[in-house]
């Protein structure tokens, strides 16, 4: 469960990054109401789960000892 939250949440980070990108628009801002605390609290839970998403990632594609 944990790490298709995790998918999950990487997905939407990297879209927001998209929207960023390509119209200059920020969900996470509009989203969190421009409220600063909760924008950075989104930003940490979505890198989190980015970096769960990597560790998991390559641990499932390391040869077994």
């Amino acid at each position: 469960m944990l790490k298709t939250v995790c998918l999950w949440l990487t997905i939407i980070g990297g879209l927001n990054w998209g929207l960023v990108g390509l119209f200059n628009f920020n969900l996470v801002n509009f989203i969190s109401m421009k409220s600063a605390i909760l924008e950075h609290a989104i930003y940490i839970i979505v890198g989190v789960a980015a970096a769960l998403t990597a560790y998991y990632r390559i641990k499932k594609q390391a040869p077994n000892k």
